[in-house]
C-alpha cells in the first residue's frame, strides 16, 4: 500500500525551470529561445526518498571524509542480486567519482602503453577519448544498421583484431543507438574475448532503463564464470535515478589481480566519492524502485512519441530498447550542420559526429512531454519550411 501511495505522486509532466541553477544542460543555450535535448540529464526531480535522504544528510551539518558506509554496499549487493541473479561479493566493489573515470582506469590497468582497444562505434564519445589518453590506440569497430536495427557485426570485430588488442570496452545498453544486447550477441562477445584473452570493460549504468517490457538486461559478467574473471563492469544510480551531479559510481571485479591491477591504476590521482553521492546512491538503490517503474512507463511514452513524430517528418530513428536517447539519421537530408540547423529552429541535440558517426543526431526525451512536444513541433516546421 505505501509503495501504491508513492507512486501516485511522481509528477513526470512538472515543469522544473533550470535556468540560473548552474545546469550544464540549459546553460548551454542561455539567453536563447532553445530546448535542450542534448547531454545525458533528464529534467525530473529525483525520487522523493533520494531527496528526503540528501535533506537529512545535510542536516547533519558535517561533511568531512567520508567512505562507503555498510549499508550502502548492503543495498547494491542486494539489489545486483534481485535484478540480476548476480552473487557479489563487498570486497569486488571499487567505488568511483564518475563513469568515465572507470573508462579511463580500466584503460590504463589493462596491458601496455601501446596497446590497443576495441570498441564500438557510433559510441559514447570518452569510450573513444580514454584509450588514447591512456597511452593506448583506440580501434573502432562500427555497428551494422540492418533493417533499421543496429547490430554487432562479428566479422569486422574479427578484423580489427590487432596483435596488440589487449582490451574491449563495451557500452551495455548501448549508447546512443539505444540497444539491449541479447543474451546471442553478449554471448559471441564474450567468446570472442576468451578465444582471444581480452579483458572486457562492459559500462551498464543505463541497465536500469530497459524499455521494452518483453527484454530485460543481461550483465555480461553473469553469462559464465570463465567471462567474470576477465570483466570490470562499471555501474551506477546516475542515470537511472537522475542524480549524476553527485558523482557516484562503482567497479565491480571479481579477479583478484585484475582488482589489483585497477586499483594500483587509480593511484592517488582519483578522487574519492563525496558523501552526498553515497547518501543518494543507498537511498536510490533502497527505496528508488516504485519511481523507477513510474519512470520507465513514462520514458516509454515518450519514446513512442518521438518515433511516429521523427517517422512522420521522414527520419529513420532506431527503435530504442534501453536508454532515454533516440538516435536519428539524417544523411538524406544533405546537411552540413544538422545541429545548427535545428538549433535555428529553437532545439538542441548532440552531434553523431561526437559519437563516431556524422549524419545522426542524438536526441535526449527524458523530459516532461509537453516540453517533448514544442520541441518536436519546432523540428517540424523547420524541415517542412526547409522543403518549401
Amino acid at each position: 500500500m505505501g509503495a501504491q501511495v508513492m507512486e501516485e505522486t511522481f509528477d513526470f509532466d512538472e515543469i522544473i525551470d533550470r535556468r540560473g541553477t548552474s545546469c550544464e544542460k540549459w546553460d548551454k543555450y542561455r539567453g536563447q529561445d532553445i530546448i535542450p535535448l542534448w547531454v545525458a540529464d533528464m529534467d525530473f526531480r529525483s525520487p522523493p526518498a533520494v531527496i528526503e535522504a540528501l535533506q537529512e544528510r545535510v542536516s547533519h551539518g558535517i561533511f568531512g571524509y567520508t567512505h562507503a558506509p555498510d549499508s550502502l554496499y548492503e543495498a547494491v549487493l542486494t539489489s545486483l542480486k534481485e535484478e540480476y541473479g548476480w552473487e557479489v561479493k563487498r570486497e569486488w566493489i571499487t567505488w568511483l567519482p564518475g563513469l568515465v573515470t572507470g573508462l579511463n582506469v580500466a584503460c590504463r590497468a589493462v596491458g601496455e602503453p601501446g596497446d590497443d582497444v576495441i570498441t564500438f562505434t557510433p559510441v559514447y564519445p570518452p569510450f573513444l577519448s580514454a584509450p588514447p589518453l591512456s597511452g593506448r590506440q583506440t580501434v573502432k569497430v562500427p555497428l551494422a544498421c540492418r533493417d533499421g536495427r543496429w547490430v554487432l557485426d562479428l566479422e569486422a570485430l574479427e578484423a580489427a583484431l590487432t596483435p596488440r588488442t589487449r582490451l574491449m570496452l563495451l557500452c551495455s545498453p548501448h549508447n546512443p543507438v539505444g540497444r539491449l544486447w541479447s543474451r546471442e550477441e553478449l554471448a559471441s562477445l564474450a567468446a570472442f574475448a576468451g578465444h582471444h584473452d581480452l579483458v572486457i570493460c562492459s559500462d551498464e549504468i543505463h541497465a536500469g532503463l530497459v524499455l521494452e517490457e518483453s527484454l530485460r538486461h543481461l550483465p555480461i559478467v553473469t553469462l559464465a564464470p570463465e567471462i567474470d574473471r576477465r570483466t570490470i563492469t562499471l555501474l551506477a544510480p546516475s542515470k537511472t535515478f537522475n542524480v549524476p551531479g553527485l558523482g557516484c559510481s562503482f567497479a565491480v571485479i571479481s579477479d583478484d589481480s585484475l582488482r589489483r591491477a585497477f586499483r594500483k591504476a587509480m593511484g592517488r590521482v582519483v578522487p574519492h566519492v563525496n558523501l552526498l553521492g553515497f547518501t543518494a546512491a543507498e537511498a536510490s538503490y533502497r527505496h528508488g524502485e516504485p519511481w523507477r517503474r513510474e519512470l520507465v512507463r513514462y520514458l516509454r511514452g515518450n519514446r513512442d512519441l518521438v518515433a511516429r513524430e521523427l517517422e512522420a517528418m521522414g527520419l529513420a530513428v532506431a527503435q530504442v530498447e534501453a536508454t532515454y536517447l533516440s538516435w536519428i539519421d539524417v544523411r538524406h537530408l544533405g546537411m552540413d550542420d544538422p545541429v545548427g540547423f535545428f538549433e535555428e529552429a529553437g532545439v538542441g541535440l548532440s552531434c553523431g559526429a561526437d559519437f563516431g558517426l556524422p549524419g545522426y543526431l542524438r536526441l535526449n526525451f527524458g523530459c516532461p512531454r509537453s516540453l517533448l512536444v514544442e520541441a518536436l513541433r519546432r523540428m517540424r516546421a523547420a524541415l517542412n519550411s526547409r522543403s518549401v
